[in-house]
């Protein structure tokens, strides 16, 4: 039986930000959603989290520590390190 790795959707933003998330982890419980301090985030037609506005992303990894299914994992770009994440 061979191994399958899960699908990622994966959004670049122009800070550098790279957002990946795993819709077959996801189970549409929206806490990603009401963590997230600018609103990227949201349900899917598919009803799956996804990107909805990745510019406002300021690479708080609330998302990603609040995920309890792993679906979703943030790279911070190395522009970022000298913004405050109460922009």
């Amino acid at each position: 039986m061979e191994k399958r790795k899960p699908e990622e959707e994966v959004r670049k933003t122009k800070k550098g930000h790279e957002i990946f998330i795993i819709k077959e982890f996801c189970k549409s419980c929206r806490i990603c959603i009401e963590f997230c301090p600018k609103g990227v985030l949201s349900l899917g037609e598919d009803l799956k989290v996804s990107v909805k506005d990745p510019e406002e992303c300021i690479g708080c990894l609330l998302c990603e520590e609040m995920c309890p299914d792993f679906a979703i994992s943030v790279n911070r770009g190395k522009a970022d390190e000298k913004t405050s994440f109460r922009e």
